[in-house]
């Protein structure tokens, strides 16, 4: 009675190691496979902004435009699969990589500590930063070079404060929004506009004859394609094409459609 106690207790071990092994190489295989279930789906989800341009806005033929939009087909391409955009939000993106509404989010996503315990980053993709510009005529490399001359600030922004404590020798004009910080550059009443590269790429887009140029960057935070945790293969596959892109200056090229700027040797 005891042996065939013991004989019970023993297939009734093996059956649960054996479903406890089925349960974990089925969850092993379902993450493996991300990169395969998009080819099998034919499309590629991605989260983009709408409303953020030159990242991503509604164009005006009504579809989709911007890097981001550009990065995201670049990405399909590479996978050989369609590519389906998903409007998203600041508030919502991630959520939605969460619950499995896409594959991925390029939607000017930075990297933070916190977004990194619930989701995983590509390589850097686009350059996003507050900096220095201004005309070509005139030479910024370091923040000592900007002492003695005019720089346009909106007061309060982060490029403001920052810059008030990398270059005490400029002479900061602050001004109360971006509207008149642009303005007074634009006129001459300043030598230098402390932005972001967004704001860069909206006068650049305007063609005015002070044509702003990247200078000296106040604060980099570049943007990064978001992805689900634990998605080696399919992080592998974004990371291949970001960095085949940025050899074959394709990515160069997006930069300077949408920004009208070239990427910065950081990137």
């Amino acid at each position: 009675m005891e042996h065939k106690l013991h004989r019970t207790r023993r297939r009734w071990l093996a059956a649960f190691v054996a479903a406890a092994a089925f349960v974990f190489f089925a969850a092993q295989a379902a993450h493996a496979d991300a990169l395969d279930a998009i080819a099998k789906r034919g499309t590629l989800r991605v989260a983009v902004p709408e409303d953020y341009p030159p990242f991503g806005s509604v164009g005006p033929d009504m579809k989709p435009q911007g890097y981001d939009i550009d990065m995201a087909t670049l990405l399909a391409q590479s996978m050989k699969v369609k590519v389906e955009l998903v409007p998203v939000n600041s508030a919502n993106r991630i959520p939605y990589l969460q619950t499995d509404k896409v594959d991925l989010v390029i939607s000017s996503l930075g990297k933070t500590p916190e977004r990194e315990k619930v989701i995983d980053f590509s390589a850097a993709y686009a350059p996003y930063f507050q900096g220095v510009f201004g005309p070509a005529d005139i030479t910024v490399k370091t923040p000592a070079d900007l002492a003695g001359k005019t720089v346009a600030a909106t007061r309060g922004a982060l490029e403001e404060i920052a810059l008030t404590n990398m270059a005490p020798n400029a002479t900061i004009r602050r001004f109360d929004d971006n509207n008149a910080t642009i303005q007074a550059f634009l006129s001459g009443q300043v030598q230098l506009i402390a932005a972001g590269n967004v704001v860069a790429a909206a006068i650049i887009a305007k063609h005015p004859p002070r044509m702003p140029e990247m200078k000296l960057i106040i604060k980099d935070s570049p943007c990064y394609v978001g992805l689900g945790k634990n998605e080696p293969r399919l992080l592998a596959k974004v990371n291949a094409t970001i960095e085949q892109a940025k050899k074959d200056g394709t990515l160069q090229g997006i930069s300077k459609k949408w920004l009208g700027q070239p990427l910065p040797a950081t990137l």
